[in-house]
Formats: C-alpha cells, structure tokens, sequence
C-alpha cells in the first residue's frame, strides 16, 4: 500500500448540523460518491471495512487533549488475503491467532469465527458522501443507511492537528463528542435518541439544559439548572471581567458539564451574551474558561440573544394570532423579540441590564424614594426606543428577574419551573415586591422566601426594569416563562427534526 499518513480526525453523527451544513452550500464540493459498504464492528474498536472487495483497517492511535481522533491506515488489501494480511485482520479483529492455510476469502473469514453470532459484529452499510476542502482539511458530510436506519455524519480530517481543530470550531462542531465511525453506526442502529447541553453564559448568571429529542422531534428536557456567577460584576467601572468573577463562572460550568456527561450528551455548546460582548478582556476570559472547563463560549450578539430566546419560548405559548412580545432583562441587557403568529416582525437588544443599575445606583443596599425614583427615570429613559411601538396582545418576560418575582410572589421553596412558567405577574405586585426591596440591603433580601439567594443584590434593579418594560408596552401584566435563550438554541443548533432528504451537492 501507499505510503502509511496518519490523520488527525474529529466526526459526529446525528440529524442537523445547521452551521456546518451553511459552511458547506457556500462552498464548491470536490467530490461525490456512493457506496455499499461492510463493516466488521470488533471489542478492538479499530475500524474495519470491506469495500469494493478490499479489506481496510485503521487503527486509533491517540486521542489528544481536546479530543482529536489520531487514526492511521494499516491494511488495505483485496480477497483472498495473504497469510500476512489475514493474520494482520485477525489481530484487528480480536480473532486471535491465525489458524489454517490462506488464501482466505471473505466468506472463510467470517464463517469460521462464528460471525455475527460471536465477537465480531456485520453492518451493511450505505453511503453518500460529499467532499469539500475547508481550512485546509478534508471535510466530509455524509447521509448513511446502516441496518434499515438513517444517519448522517460530518468529518473533519487532516496531518495538521491545529487546522483540523480550528475547523472544526469555524463549523459549530466543537461542542460535540467525537465519536468514531463503529461507535457512530452502532448509536444508529440502536436507535440511541440524541442528547444535548445548552449553556448560556450571562452577565448575572449561568444557566444549563440537558435535552433530548423524541422520535416526534419535539425535545424533552432532563435538567435545568442556574447559578448566580456576577461575571459582569464591575465591568461598568472597569471595562473588564474580574478574576473573582472568572473563577466563580468556571466553578458553575464545571458543575454543569458534570451534569451534562452524567446525562450522556453527546454535545455541549455555550453562548456568551452582553458581559462577553463588552469586557474588554472577553477574549481572554473565553481561553481561560476553555482551559480549565473544555467548553469554549460562542458570544452572540443582542439581535441573536433575542432571536434564541423568542424560538425558546413560543412552543409554550398559546398566543394564537395576536401581536407578542417577548422580553428577557438580564445582567447586562434586555432583549426584545416582537412577533405575531409565531413569525418574528422585529428584534433588538438595548444595554439595560440589572447588573449595571443596581452599581450605579447602589441598588444592592436600601435606597431612599428619591434615590430608587431617579434609578427609575434613568431604566425609563433608556427603554424609550420600545415606548413608539404599539401595545401588544400578550407580553411574556423571561430570565431570572421575572421568574424570581412571581417566584416570591407565589411563596415557591423549592422553586417549582412547572407552576412558574405560564404564570401571571401583575403591576400592582411587582410595586408591592418594589418598595419591599427599598428598604432592604442585599442580604436582608436573601431570607425573602422564594428568591434566589444570590440575587438579593440585583433584583431591585430587576424590578424596576421589568415593571418599566410594562409601562413603556401598556401593559398592566405579563406571562412569565422559564425558558429562554438555551431552550430556543437547543432547537436552532440541533433540530426540533429531521432535515430530511440526502447531503447535495451544490450545481
């Protein structure tokens, strides 16, 4: 055989891979083929395929730090193999030593070691594979059939490790486990449902979900968790993210990584939203989390914190036809999603966020009237650009600020999501729960039942934003969500379905 070049090698199987697969129709392909193919699934794990009569075997030889697959080629041979080559498969087969006299065919190989009854596993499998060349790798995306079940793959290749890496993070496949082509077609097979992580990484908190999808599409999830983290705490002042709040940030991922692996997702993405697009130092708090965590944040603007946010939460909602708003105060900025029917009219992002008022304003303390007044004109003031829109059917709110105010509201120890979302906020509460935190500090505020502790300090200003979003809408009460941007890009990265049909390429 040619001259033996390992590779370095990172693939995925599921459904959709919606950035990588707008990568590649932007794109000319370098080629196109189909083929029938069987692969003989061993306990080695190498990976062993027979095609066009010719027996191929590569062996894994190292995963790296960042998961980066190392294969190399070790046998590509045509039937009946030599004593040489029908000892090297049996090695790679875990058939142990070579009995017998070759030449061996194919058929000798497999009936005489009791396959598929014993270690050594048969799949048919078809493939339609099409070809690019992306950063200076071999980029694959292929549709599979194996077994009467359907797949689809997409492989990043090539002898450079860091150019296999950096592509693979330009596609939005870095959040996913590697996983190699006999792990891949037995997953299929078995009909394993896929499973996902979404963290969403804010300027007060980090919040998770583990989902999974069903065979109708629809997603079920299997965790939710939030953590207060201040990420933004002082960036006003300093225009940077403080170590302190770096290291409390880590310590949540890593709590939220543990729970998405015990859950067994096969994908992890974060998102980054105001705090990372403003810290002067974002690029090296998103390495610095990387390092330590695994998991590299992707920073969205405002306008797509808003577009994920309103896909997150309108599945729950009934709003029939009328005109919708969705709205979800943060640490750092509130977003705006306006909308009817379903379909989105308008988005934006405003840098009004709870983090920033409460510094300002020393709203983590007890305030006078005049002071918390001032507060108020100041939130107002900057709301204005949504004050010329006109009054919509329904407001819904999300984020910790609302779901903690009716949280409170409703006495919830534990907080219960199912009784939250749908809920009802009215204006007169949110001045009632108002004036109460006036005349508290931040820890006073923490023994209130049904409040996140770590927000004691924040959800004054959290207040007065969501009461000031009521008034600049017309609207006298809201419905309150639990879901948000992580729900909403569960289903933008990985699909509420399948994308149907095979991997074309472009004419």
């Amino acid at each position: 055989m040619a001259a033996v070049i390992p590779r370095w090698e990172w693939r995925v199987f599921g459904e959709r891979f919606p950035v990588a697969e707008d990568d590649f129709r932007a794109r000319t392909p370098t080629g196109v083929q189909d083929s029938e193919e069987l692969y003989l699934l061993a306990p080695s794990g190498d990976n062993v395929k027979i095609r066009d009569d010719l027996l191929d075997i590569k062996e894994l030889q190292e995963v790296d730090a960042d998961g980066l697959q190392r294969w190399t080629p070790v046998l590509k041979a045509s039937f009946p193999l030599s004593a040489e080559d029908a000892a090297a498969a049996f090695e790679a087969l875990g058939l142990g030593r070579l009995t017998g006299t070759a030449p061996l065919t194919l058929e000798a190989l497999l009936e005489a070691h009791g396959v598929p009854a014993g270690p050594v596993r048969p799949l048919r499998v078809r493939k339609h594979r099409v070809r690019y060349s992306v950063g200076g790798c071999l980029a694959e995306l292929s549709d599979i059939e194996v077994e009467g079940h359907s797949t689809r793959t997409v492989a990043v290749e090539g002898e450079d490790k860091a150019a296999v890496l950096t592509t693979v993070r330009s596609m939005g496949l870095g959040g996913y486990q590697n996983t190699s082509y006999p792990d891949g077609l037995m997953a299929a097979l078995d009909g394993v449902p896929l499973r996902a992580a979404v963290i969403d990484v804010g300027t007060n908190s980090v919040k998770a979900c583990v989902g999974e999808r069903t065979a109708d599409g629809a997603w079920r999830f299997l965790s939710d968790a939030s953590a207060v983290t201040r990420l933004g705490e002082g960036l006003s002042g300093s225009g940077g993210i403080s170590d302190a709040a770096v290291e409390r940030t880590i310590t949540a991922i890593e709590a939220m990584v543990t729970e998405a692996r015990h859950h067994e997702a096969s994908a992890i993405v974060a998102f980054g939203t105001a705090g990372l697009r403003t810290a002067a130092n974002a690029g090296q708090v998103i390495s610095r989390i990387a390092a330590r965590t695994g998991i590299r944040i992707e920073v969205v603007s405002g306008d797509e914190e808003s577009r994920l946010a309103f896909l997150g939460v309108t599945p729950d909602l009934d709003a029939g036809d009328g005109s919708l708003v969705v709205f979800d105060t943060g640490g750092g900025s509130t977003q705006f999603t306006f909308g009817h029917a379903g379909q989105v009219d308008e988005r934006f992002s405003l840098p009004v966020g709870a983090v920033r008022f409460t510094e300002r304003f020393g709203l983590d303390q007890a305030v006078s009237a005049e002071r918390l007044r001032e507060a108020r004109i100041a939130i107002r003031a900057e709301l204005a650009p949504v004050g010329d829109r006109p009054r919509p059917d329904a407001l819904v709110g999300i984020g910790g600020a609302v779901t903690n105010l009716v949280a409170v509201e409703l006495r919830l120890d534990p907080y219960d999501p199912d009784v939250v979302r749908g809920a009802r906020l009215e204006a007169d509460e949110l001045e009632r729960q108002i004036e109460r935190y006036r005349a508290m500090d931040a820890e006073e505020r923490r023994s209130t039942v049904g409040l996140q502790p770590g927000r004691g300090d924040v959800i004054l200003a959290g207040a007065c934003i969501v009461r000031a979003v009521m008034d600049v809408l017309g609207s006298s009460s809201l419905v309150v969500s639990d879901r948000g941007l992580r729900h909403g890009a569960i289903v933008d990265r990985f699909g509420a379905k399948s994308a149907g049909g095979r991997a074309q390429a472009p004419s």
